[in-house]
């Protein structure tokens, strides 16, 4: 009975633990590589880097951090409780009372002391710490935009480059072609040695860029890992979309007014108020903190003064010499800092948008060129010279020329499409916003 009952026990324990595996093992494999499946979309990664990159975490610890200083500053000083005791000597010290403790004839006191704050030095400090808090929740926007900016542009320099890799394993691949009909000429003597040589040597050379674009492509996927907090990043994963399917569409562009709504800004002007008010708290200090004491005497009977007083007292430093100058010019000068940063921020707010402006209309530009004009008359005239030397109609020079030169076609309009997908990404962040000011609150 004995033995069927540690069985049971045994069996109950074992069929617990196994509930709890099952029932963390989907969290657990939640938090593995992103690039478990080895497929990774760039909503996916927008999104494990939000829950996962280092420098997001960081800020978003500031904030409490913050708040534990705002704690810090509603909290009233702790008193102070002090016990003395005197006329303790060697000598017979005993009473009409007795020779005990509490009756002999020691005079012992007992006090507790309270500093107050006046002045508005509590309500000085509150404030700068509310403005800290305002100022850590403006940095974790910000260190958020500046994050989907930088996973953006990451994964389109990961697709760029496999692209690249793409575009050069076709172009080598069609060399490869060109070498079978040449090898095909040699034999019925129509070119020399040397020219099919030619041709395979180009086809080598491109199959050997498309390896360092591959590599290329690797080291930018371990780039987009890093970003995503990978804590092994090796940069297996495959992009979902492609070059092709990526937005160029621009978005608003924001005014002077919205700017003022940028995470950064804010940030800069949260210490800006905050700096404002240290310094009206430090010219507080001035002001000197009275102490506020209650006391209470114990005197044995035994003639002499009555038997237990009580007195109230109150103390506070003089001011004669030190007069917190230091300490005031000190927050004097971070408050010019202050507000010399945040009109360097605002200035920076607006050539960031006008930058990234800029930026898209070029790239824009010259990505419809080469979809629309460059690369079609590339594509046709390698066609027409492949189709010419084929037949015989036309020398190893032209098609050579017009190898290279289609493959510089869609080498550039891949860079491009990189080109305007970045500066879309540049451009939202440049006016991307705080959709209320009391969201930072």
């Amino acid at each position: 009975m004995v033995i069927r009952l540690l069985f049971q026990r045994t069996f109950f324990a074992r069929l617990l633990i196994a509930t709890a595996f099952s029932a963390f093992q989907p969290q657990a494999l939640a938090q593995n590589d992103s690039a478990a499946t080895n497929i990774l979309s760039l909503a996916d990664a927008r999104r494990v880097a939000f829950q996962r990159n280092w420098d997001l975490l960081a800020a978003k610890s500031g904030i409490d951090a913050a708040q534990a200083q705002l704690i810090v500053a509603k909290e009233f000083p702790n008193p102070t409780f002090s016990y003395s005791t005197a006329k303790i000597s060697s000598h017979e010290n005993s009473t009409p009372l007795g020779n005990g403790l509490w009756s002999r004839s020691y005079d012992t006191i007992f006090a507790v002391n309270q500093l107050i704050e006046i002045g508005g030095k509590r309500r000085d400090r509150k404030t700068s710490a509310e403005a800290g808090i305002t100022g850590a929740r403006a940095r974790f926007y910000d260190a958020r935009r500046l994050l989907d900016q930088g996973v953006t542009k990451a994964y389109v320099a990961a697709l760029l480059a496999g692209e690249n890799a793409r575009i050069l394993n076709e172009s080598a691949a069609m060399l490869h072609h060109e070498v079978a009909i040449a090898q095909a000429r040699l034999k019925a003597g129509d070119i020399s040695d040397s020219d099919e040589k030619q041709i395979e040597n180009n086809a080598d050379v491109f199959e050997l860029q498309a390896k360092s674009a591959e590599s290329a492509a690797v080291q930018a996927r371990i780039t987009v890992e890093i970003l995503l907090g990978e804590s092994q990043p090796k940069g297996i994963w495959t992009p979902v979309e492609t070059l092709a399917q990526m937005s160029v569409t621009a978005p608003q562009s924001g005014d002077s007014k919205t700017n003022a709504l940028r995470p950064d800004v804010l940030a800069a002007q949260a210490d800006l108020s905050q700096s404002k008010s240290d310094l009206k708290l430090q010219k507080a200090m001035r002001i000197p903190d009275p102490t506020f004491s209650f006391l209470v005497e114990h005197n044995p009977p035994g003639g002499g003064p009555p038997e237990d007083t009580v007195g109230i007292g109150v103390s506070f430093p003089l001011p004669l010499w030190n007069w917190n100058r230091g300490e005031i010019k000190t927050a004097q000068a971070t408050v010019d800092k202050n507000a010399l940063a945040l009109a360097k921020v605002r200035a920076q707010a607006a050539a960031d948008i006008a930058s990234a402006q800029s930026e898209f209309q070029e790239a824009s530009a010259r990505l419809g060129c080469y979809q629309n004009q460059i690369l079609p008359k590339s594509q046709k005239v390698r066609e027409s010279v492949a189709f010419a030397y084929e037949k015989g109609g036309s020398s190893l020079v032209d098609l050579l020329e017009a190898e290279r030169a289609d493959n510089d076609a869609r080498l550039a309009t891949a860079q491009a499409m990189a080109d305007a997908t970045s500066a879309v990404a540049d451009l939202k962040a440049a006016v991307e916003v705080v959709n209320s000011p009391n969201a930072i609150q």
